[in-house]
């Protein structure tokens, strides 16, 4: 008998937003995370969340058009359409819920603007805005009573006939393998930043659900569309929200100029974040930087304003960078920051092909939702606040389905064998004997490597190099010992396995961006830096082969709008 109908991987606010769903569907849930909940990396989530709930000029229409504007024409306009007319309910589900957003003099709700936004439609909590809302959300699951397997470590996924029927997984505290079986498996583990060195992400940000479904037979989309957050902090990628420019905000070169201005003469500062991160990056290069960074100027907002909305960003600069930035600009420049590509899903958060004719597939019973996922509301480039909206919206809709499904699926147990092999597995791997490599040592030159090339500029010559490099260290990867043999809390083992996963995750990138020949949003080729709609608006694929990841495309869905020039 299975021990759940619905095991959701992640409890991010993905992951809890489909907890909850699947719950209040009348599902046994149970939800699995590496760390405490409430530690997720939705943490980090600091600006807002969109929804054209306020103001007369403002519209679902409107919020559709910016976001596949954004997009750069690549994401899918049925699943935008489906977010933006979701996000007002969701908005006040929340507030519902307990979310304390902020308000204006009037008592409503209020907003603030973020880039490539045609209204300030952005709702928040400071700039603390994923915490806020992660908390929130934990108290709802506490409330329900959903069993949470708290520091369990996902190895493997079941899969059976083409069906996926739960994970091995290890639990952290004693380093002992377990199958938890479940009719249907939500992967909500997040993104894979920390492929890339720096990054604003969390450690734990390794890709374990686009590793694990990649692995398990599934389709991986646009991997290549690796998004840089115009306002990091230099040295270690500390992220500075846009929530600051959203407030006024200035970028300024080393002349003093705000150098935006020539770049998107309408938006500036609030233009898209691939159109702001190329622009701060030309300044830097062509010798208009401060020490390899541009500069965030916010001393005209005053110390009240900065202290009232954008405390934490105020203390790390000054934690971090040792600037106060109520008197002084502050050295900001691009760094990773977030994954449009991921797990390839339906609408309905599916991550197999239901009606069996798209051309794409993975096992029965996956679904996927959030940063792992990539039902492509985002496309080539994502807008500031569209991320925390994607979690709580196909969150929701992938409990809901999830939860359906399993309604419908006969009851099932897993064979002994799988627990048996995975040990057996586990035991050969911390067998292996010590060759002197650490695996912190290839993380890093792997982070090293894909920032160098696949970040805001990207060329066919650096692109096939870092495959090149990439393949290499998958090679020594094969035997990278473990060298701590213990079971309680083996940090060492959980970061052998996690690398695993972002090589995988690395590769599949690499081929995807070098499967595409144009520029296109994230996408930067300086060898072919136009975006070519005759033969590119499609959607790039990877699937594992026996020699790694197997490219191909897909069509991207246009309802109404077609592609046009891209301006701000």
């Amino acid at each position: 008998m299975a021990d759940h109908d619905v095991l959701v991987v992640g409890a991010g606010l993905a992951g809890m937003r489909a907890a909850i769903a699947a719950h209040r569907a009348g599902a046994s849930v149970a939800m699995m995370s590496k760390v405490h909940p409430v530690r997720s990396h939705s943490n980090a989530a600091q600006g807002g969340i969109n929804a054209a709930l306020r103001g007369a000029d403002d519209s679902v229409d409107s919020h559709v058009f910016d976001t596949v504007k954004g997009s750069d024409y690549l994401g899918d306009q049925d699943a935008i359409e489906y977010m933006c007319a979701e996000a007002p309910s969701e908005i006040i589900a929340l507030e519902h819920m307990g979310v304390i957003f902020n308000r204006d003099e009037e008592g409503r709700l209020g907003t603030r603007a973020f880039g490539g936004a045609s209204y300030a439609r952005t709702f928040f909590v400071a700039d603390i805005t994923g915490q806020a809302i992660l908390h929130v959300m934990y108290e709802q699951i506490m409330k329900a009573g959903v069993r949470s397997y708290e520091e369990w470590f996902v190895t493997d996924l079941i899969v059976e006939d083409g069906a996926c029927k739960g994970v091995i997984a290890m639990e952290m505290l004693t380093g002992k393998l377990r199958a938890v079986s479940a009719k249907t498996v939500i992967l909500a583990s997040g993104g894979v930043g920390r492929a890339f060195e720096p990054s604003t992400n969390a450690l734990i940000c390794t890709g374990d659900g686009i590793a694990l479904a990649y692995r398990a037979g599934a389709t991986l989309l646009d991997m290549e569309m690796v998004q840089y957050h115009p306002t990091t902090l230099a040295g270690n990628g500390v992220l500075l929200s846009e929530a600051a420019r959203g407030e006024g905000a200035y970028l300024l070169n080393s002349k003093g100029e705000r150098f935006m201005e020539h770049y998107a003469p309408k938006m500036k500062e609030l233009a898209s974040r691939d159109v702001v991160s190329r622009s701060e990056q030309t300044e830097i290069e062509e010798g208009r930087g401060v020490d390899g960074c541009v500069l965030l100027d916010l001393r005209h907002l005053g110390r009240e304003l900065i202290l009232t909305k954008l405390k934490y960003i105020y203390e790390a600069a000054r934690d971090y960078a040792g600037v106060d930035m109520a008197d002084d600009p502050v050295p900001i420049r691009p760094g990773q920051h977030y994954i449009m590509g991921g797990i390839k899903t339906d609408i309905d958060a599916r991550a197999w092909d239901a009606a069996g004719s798209a051309g794409w597939d993975g096992p029965r019973g996956l679904f996927a939702a959030g940063e792992a996922a990539c039902v492509s509301v985002h496309g080539g480039n994502r807008l500031g606040a569209n991320s925390l909206l994607e979690t709580v919206v196909f969150g929701k809709r992938a409990g809901e389905v999830a939860a359906a499904y399993a309604r419908e699926t006969p009851d099932f147990e897993v064979p002994p064998s799988r627990l048996a092999d995975a040990e057996r597995g586990l035991k050969e791997l911390l067998d292996r004997p010590d060759n002197g490599e650490m695996t912190g040592a290839l993380r890093l030159e792997m982070g090293r490597v894909m920032n160098e090339h696949l970040a805001v500029f990207r060329t066919e010559d650096g692109m096939r190099t870092a495959l090149a490099e990439i393949r290499s260290l998958k090679e020594r990867y094969q035997s990278l010992p473990v060298k701590h043999k213990g079971g309680v809390y083996n940090t060492d083992l959980i970061f052998h396995v996690e690398l695993g996963y972002m090589l995988d995750s690395s590769e599949a990138i690499v081929a995807s961006g070098l499967l595409r020949k144009e520029s296109r949003g994230a996408h930067f080729r300086r060898d072919i830096p136009d975006r070519n709609d005759g033969e590119w608006l499609k959607h790039t694929t990877a699937r594992l082969g026996a020699d790694g990841p197997e490219v191909g495309t897909l069509p991207v869905t246009v309802t109404r709008w077609e592609p046009q020039a891209r301006v701000y």
